[in-house]
This record gives structure tokens, C-alpha cells and sequence, in this order.
């Protein structure tokens, strides 16, 4: 029988020109997770990968970062994936689409640790600050809408609800770029509080929602 050879030889031959071949053809394609997050203020997730990724399995993390702790142990493509916490077709209805204490998780199931609350790591930022995302398809932006949690919300003790949020602004439209940077402005904000953003991605309807967790100074 003519065709493939029979030596192991011959047959390592054809499976390395095989493996070959798929990689010509895959490694073009970008990776379905490659889109962005808000690196400033971190989000929950940004922040855990961002301290966390090159030694997750140090045992000091459960003490010096309990919440990234339980996070990583829930399900740690959370964190490996901070850049993909989007869902599709939502047709702006946010907040029919997302029930009331899965907002840091965009309600996907996955992601459900970063809804949990308790002490998680914060950004010290002012009355007026400035939000980075970076996003590394470049899909732009139709829109942020950004919110601040109410005085009085504790994000130590309470799971967001949309109830718990104060809008604060909806900017326009950008161009795609990896980095799109936009001002925020707020008053009367003190301590620990949560700065939740909605990115509406330009390229298709793909929500993007996330929890920074900031002390206003």
C-alpha cells in the first residue's frame, strides 16, 4: 500500500507535518478572548491577574489578597481571562439582561467570584479622575456608561445592585484603538466604593461590564 509510510519513521514524519500544517492555518486567527478591560481603576479581575498571575500558586495570596484567594480557587480563568468578560446581543437592555448582584460578573456564571464581597483590593483616586482601557482588538467604542456606588453601599458586606449605583456619565463615541482614555467627574464621594463601567464595543452588540474598586481621597 502506497501512501502513508509505515516506519515509525516515516509516520513521526507525517504527524510532525501534520501538526505543522494545523499551525499555519490557526496561528493567523486571533484568540477568541483577545478584547480589553478597564486597567485604570483596575477591575476586579484585571487586578487579581495583574498581582497575581506570575505566582498564583503562592500560598501568601489566601492571607495578603483573600478575595483574588477565593477567586482563583472558584474558577481561575477569571483572572486568565480578565481581558473577555462580555456578552453578546444584549440591545442596550443592561439592566433587564443582568440581575441584581451579578454586575462585577456581567451574570456570567464563570466569573461569579467577583461578585463576592469583601476586601478587595482598591485604587486611591480623586473627585475627578481618568479611565483606561485597554483593549487589545482595538474594537473601539459606540460608548462608557460609567456609575459610582452610593454612599452608604459597602462593598465589603453587599453584592451591586443597580439599585446601590449613581449614574455619573455616558461618553461618546471612540475610534478603535488598544488605548482609550476618558475624564470622570464626581463630588461627594468618600472611602471605599465601586466604580462600575459599561463598555458598549463598537465592532458588534458586545457589553462589556466591570467592578473598580476605588477610595475617593
Amino acid at each position: 500500500m502506497r501512501g502513508i509510510p509505515r516506519s515509525g519513521t516515516g509516520r513521526r514524519s507525517v504527524i510532525a507535518l501534520v501538526v505543522a500544517l494545523l499551525t499555519c492555518v490557526f496561528v493567523g486567527v486571533p484568540a477568541a478572548s483577545a478584547h480589553g478591560t478597564i486597567v485604570s481603576p483596575r477591575t476586579r479581575a484585571y487586578q487579581c491577574w495583574q498581582d497575581w498571575g506570575n505566582q498564583h500558586t503562592n500560598p501568601a495570596m489566601q492571607q495578603q489578597d483573600p478575595m483574588c484567594y477565593q477567586a482563583f480557587q472558584a474558577n481561575a480563568d477569571t483572572m486568565w481571562n480578565w481581558m473577555s468578560a462580555l456578552r453578546d446581543g444584549l440591545k442596550g437592555n443592561f439592566q433587564g439582561a443582568t440581575p441584581d448582584g451579578q454586575l462585577c460578573s456581567n451574570a456570567l456564571s464563570r466569573n461569579n467570584s467577583l461578585n463576592t464581597p469583601g476586601p478587595w483590593r482598591t485604587s486611591t483616586i480623586g473627585a475627578n479622575f481618568s479611565m483606561h482601557l485597554y483593549d487589545q482588538a482595538s474594537h473601539g467604542a459606540d460608548y462608557f456608561r460609567v456609575y459610582v456606588s452610593k454612599n452608604g453601599f459597602d462593598p465589603t458586606t453587599q453584592r451591586l445592585g443597580w439599585g446601590n449605583l449613581d449614574f455619573i456619565t455616558q461618553t461618546g463615541r471612540y475610534a478603535p484603538a488598544k488605548d482609550i482614555t476618558f475624564d470622570v467627574k464626581t463630588s461627594g464621594y468618600t472611602g471605599h466604593h465601586v466604580v462600575f463601567t459599561i463598555w458598549q464595543a463598537s465592532h458588534q452588540d458586545q457589553t462589556y461590564m466591570w467592578c473598580s474598586d476605588v477610595v475617593f481621597g
